[in-house]
């Protein structure tokens, strides 16, 4: 049997760790798999792992220490500051050290790496016989500098699997001199409901990290003007960050009917989910959008700004869910509107919503990183 190694940060909130711990799901029904991970956030995964896939803690408990330096550098506390400087490059040192010691040493017959340092070091320092693959989950959004650490540090690897056709397109043409082969996988449901939700309650609905990406503020602005009118709608975001003081400020200085669910494991965003009637997308750029197909995939209908690049990758606008262009909160509070006053429209979108993301249930998008693994032999 076959052993695949995934190299992951950490396995906290986030969505690349989500797609990480659904891979493994999906990859050890055929081959033994381990996940090496930098940083121990909970002492566990916080989402669920089949018990079949081991978990490998790098550095025992070791955790970044970024927040706690960027808030002794606002408050200009020098000596604090320069003691933190010096853990956060022994962190660094630390983490560089051992992932690429697991590199060197590992037996794995494929690792896959998620982040574009780990794709340097597995180029550097992966065995020739390894299958060596990166997974890119980030949109470059015009930041060919970012781009270009790609681009560089995939030209060991033998594959760099991108989770949208625009990107792979892009990345093709930027590794065209190079052996690494670009190849589209989207990513994958973690499981797809049985049923569709019921979208007779008055409620709207957003998952996501709070940071400022993500254009929670703006959807706070769309729902203030959604709520003079109609009061009786309530909205729910699950997730945190580093926005959530301000976000709760907004909230509490206009009295909206807002709640702020913090992090939420997946059963607990399946059930808001199949509660809702309709979600909402306002990030800013969005690489994929795998809340965007959750919600889908449950019959709800999704409205977004067409900003985020995933949306536009898994929204037929019209069709399956509506694109807001140009970030116009007028016309997103317009087709919103619209959807709260007509359940009929909410269902016949929310059901073809249903019926396009069936093509990212695990057991389809498995089939594709099978065929990636197994390829390697198909040509010996």
């Amino acid at each position: 049997m076959k052993k695949v190694s995934i190299l992951s940060l950490h396995l906290g909130y986030g969505g690349i760790e989500k797609c990480v711990v659904n891979l493994a799901n999906i990859l050890c029904e055929r081959y033994e798999v381990e996940i090496a991970v930098c940083y121990n956030l909970y002492g566990e995964s916080v989402f669920p792992v089949d018990p079949r896939v081991k978990i490998c803690f790098l550095n025992g408990n070791l955790k970044p220490n970024r927040e706690e330096l960027n808030e002794v550098i606002h408050r200009k506390q020098l000596a604090r500051a320069f003691k933190e400087g010096v853990k956060s490059l022994k962190v660094l040192y630390r983490r560089r050290k051992s992932v690429v010691d697991y590199i060197k040493n590992s037996d794995s017959d494929v690792i896959i790496s998620t982040r574009d340092i780990f794709n340097e070091w597995l180029s550097t320092y992966g065995k020739e016989h390894v299958l060596k693959i990166g997974w890119e989950h980030n949109h470059y959004h015009e930041n060919y500098k970012y781009a270009n650490n790609i681009s560089r540090g995939a030209k060991g690897l033998d594959y760099l699997i991108l989770v949208s056709s625009e990107l792979q397109k892009f990345y093709e043409k930027e590794l065209r001199n190079s052996s690494c082969k670009c190849v589209f996988i989207p990513n994958s449901l973690e499981s797809f409901p049985k049923k569709e939700a019921s979208l007779k309650n008055n409620r709207l609905i957003s998952v996501g990290r709070l940071s400022p990406e993500k254009g929670y503020l703006d959807l706070l602005k769309v729902y203030h003007l959604i709520y003079k009118d109609y009061p009786n709608w309530t909205l729910d975001i699950i997730g945190d960050g580093i926005e959530k003081k301000a976000l709760e400020k907004y909230i509490k200085e206009n009295q909206l009917p807002v709640t702020l669910h913090g992090f939420l494991g997946s059963h607990e965003i399946s059930k808001l989910l199949d509660q809702s009637s309709i979600y909402i997308m306002t990030s800013h750029t969005e690489s994929f959008g795998i809340v965007l197909i959750e919600a889908m995939s449950h019959g709800v209908p999704c409205v977004a700004f067409d900003s985020a690049e995933g949306a536009r990758e898994i929204i037929h606008s019209g069709e399956n869910g509506y694109l807001i262009h140009n970030r116009n909160k007028k016309a997103m509070v317009l087709k919103i509107e619209s959807l709260m006053k007509n359940i009929e429209e909410r269902k016949l979108i929310g059901s073809q919503a249903r019926k396009s993301v069936e093509k990212y249930k695990s057991d389809i998008v498995g089939e594709k990183w099978f065929s990636v693994i197994e390829k390697r032999d198909k040509n010996d």
